[in-house]
């Protein structure tokens, strides 16, 4: 059996009439939508990795459930820093906090386990994981010591050599220390950094992807050099999971890489 399944993060949406960083992100989604409905109808489902609204607006939630029923595959989300938790529960149901209270979840899947972690806090920009989601992501780990896994969660834990390093998590021992307690940890996979990249941090493969948002120019161990965000492209990632290998493509449903210039009024 083959697991396959789409990743998407940085969705952004606003309300209806509004743009985020001149970008109108319900239509980029509704071409991301697109795009999965005509080439991977087959997958297993769709995961969205956090930053669903741009401001964490119920009007937000409302359009993003309103793209998301022309979805033909399942979805399942988890948070971001954007994201407002009591409002998206508000608007989307509170069977999607987990135990924790976090919109945490796993999945078994042909073979496969996935854990969602939800590593926003309110008022922080860094990605937080308390340790009751800490211990939870143990426990679940113990129960599929047989299976391999994937994570998804919004923030990177590793560093990236560029400017987001200071808003990836930064108390990332105790998660760590969890993903070591299980030796088929196949991929670690956030949105957050508006790139994409891939590493290995203490053994373990950690994946972000740009998402469907802007994206940026970057500038490796120069902190001080200001980046350039760019108007694609719009990513998502497709995950092919067999018994011996898993794979991480990236698929661009919207192209582009023109600078966005803002209004000085809106830097």
């Amino acid at each position: 059996m083959t697991l396959k399944f789409i990743v998407m993060s940085d969705l952004h949406l606003v309300a209806e009439g509004e743009l985020s960083m001149t970008l109108d992100t319900a239509a980029r989604l509704e071409v991301a939508v697109e795009t999965i409905n005509a080439r991977y109808a087959d997958a297993d489902f769709c995961i969205l990795a956090g930053d669903l609204a741009d401001l964490g607006q119920a009007a937000a939630y409302r359009r993003l459930q309103a793209i998301l029923a022309k979805l033909t595959i399942p979805v399942h989300i988890t948070l971001g820093n954007h994201d407002d938790r009591p409002t998206f529960l508000a608007v989307f149901g509170d069977e999607f906090a987990g135990e924790t209270g976090h919109v945490d979840k796993v999945l078994d899947i042909k073979g496969y386990r996935i854990v969602l972690l939800d590593s926003s806090e309110p008022g922080r920009v860094d990605g937080v994981l308390e340790a009751q989601q800490i211990d939870w992501l143990k426990a679940r780990l113990a129960e599929a010591a047989d299976k391999p896994v994937i994570v998804i969660l919004h923030h990177n834990a590793n560093a990236l050599h560029i400017e987001s390093d200071t808003i990836r998590i930064l108390e990332d021992g105790p998660f760590l220390e969890a993903l070591a307690t299980h030796n088929g940890i196949r991929q670690v996979i956030a949105g957050h950094v508006h790139v994409t990249s891939t590493a290995t941090y203490r053994g373990i493969p950690f994946t972000t992807l740009a998402g469907g948002h802007y994206s940026v120019s970057f500038n490796v161990d120069q902190p001080g050099k200001p980046i350039r965000r760019l108007t694609g492209p719009g990513q998502m990632a497709v995950v092919i999971g067999t018994e011996d290998r898993t794979t991480v493509l990236f698929e661009d449903f919207v192209d582009g890489n023109e600078e966005i210039v803002l209004a000085a009024a809106a830097e």
